[in-house]
């Protein structure tokens, strides 16, 4: 039987990553109760970086669907006595459908575990991207829009994984404005701005990087932030908490951008990124977001898995 990875959102071809958003907002719906593709499967969860909605949402979205889920903590296999991760996933792969996998470290250990040819391989966050989030997030956005094509999204803060997924994945779709707004030196990888760039031309679309809210796109139906301090990743510059305060979204930067709905990756730490009346506000819609990642998750497993 075939098997997907999901390492990256440069995995995906246009076709399959519109697809896997619709079907993650298919999954919402009450037409999808009771779908069980995943009968007779068995799902692996390995973390080794805290995770409450991303291993929630996949282990969740195993069992709703059918499968059966084994979960690993960070001191569970063979790994921390010297295994290879080739070897680990060559066992793996005789035993689990699909293994679901959070480093918050070097990408290049989950293209060890998908190098394998049996078992489906899910970055759910390294170091340098977590698709997984954008899925989710993209899927929130049909939900509440009806559209992806055409929107106007402001991110604010650190460009993090969850910013360089967001990149790779906005930039795919027609006539979207994303406008990444960055503390100086914390905007996105090179390779990454460079890649979401060529893609937004040829989608008709636009990506731009600026390091000051007042240059930022005006008028935006999206208004998105991360944690500053991204799980897993320490800051070298230890004054880096005062260049970050002039991005804190609060209501002044909401009240710029009237029509705007607020969006958090969460956790949240209320008081930095964003304010409490932000996040509690009528505007946000970060809670949503997070329960769409298990819709999501349901459409990454049963594409993955190649069921559906």
């Amino acid at each position: 039987m075939e098997r997907r990875h999901l390492t990256s959102i440069r995995d995906l071809a246009d076709e399959e990553l519109h697809q896997l958003v619709e079907r993650g907002a298919w999954f919402a719906t009450a037409a999808a109760r009771g779908h069980q593709p995943l009968a007779g499967h068995v799902v692996g969860s390995y973390f080794r970086a805290t995770s409450t909605r991303t291993r929630t949402a996949f282990a969740s979205a195993a069992l709703r669907l059918g499968a059966g889920h084994i979960a690993y903590g960070p001191g569970d296999l063979q790994l921390n006595t010297g295994e290879t991760v080739g070897d680990t996933a060559l066992i793996l792969a005789r035993m689990l459908d699909a293994l679901v996998v959070r480093t918050a470290g070097d990408p290049a250990e989950i293209r060890s575990f998908a190098s394998q040819g049996t078992m489906s391989v899910i970055n759910a966050m390294s170091s340098d991207e977590h698709p997984t989030q954008a899925l989710a997030d993209l899927t929130t956005l049909l939900r509440r829009f009806g559209r992806i094509t055409g929107l106007r999204i402001l991110y604010v803060g650190e460009g993090n994984n969850t910013a360089a997924a967001l990149a790779l994945a906005l930039s795919r779709y027609q006539n979207v404005d994303f406008c990444l707004c960055t503390p100086p030196g914390y905007g996105l990888e090179p390779d990454i701005a460079g890649q979401s760039q060529r893609q937004a031309k040829e989608h008709d679309s636009s990506l731009t990087e600026t390091h000051d809210l007042a240059t930022a796109i005006r008028d935006a139906d999206v208004v998105y932030t991360t944690r500053w301090q991204t799980t897993g990743t320490a800051k070298h510059d230890p004054d880096w908490l005062r260049v970050f305060r002039p991005f804190q979204v609060d209501e002044a930067l909401m009240s710029a951008h009237p029509r705007a709905v607020f969006m958090h990756d969460l956790p949240a730490h209320r008081g930095f990124e964003v304010t409490g009346a932000v996040l509690d506000g009528p505007s946000s819609i970060a809670f949503d977001q997070a329960e769409n990642k298990l819709h999501s998750a349901k459409a990454v497993l049963e594409w993955c898995l190649a069921v559906s």
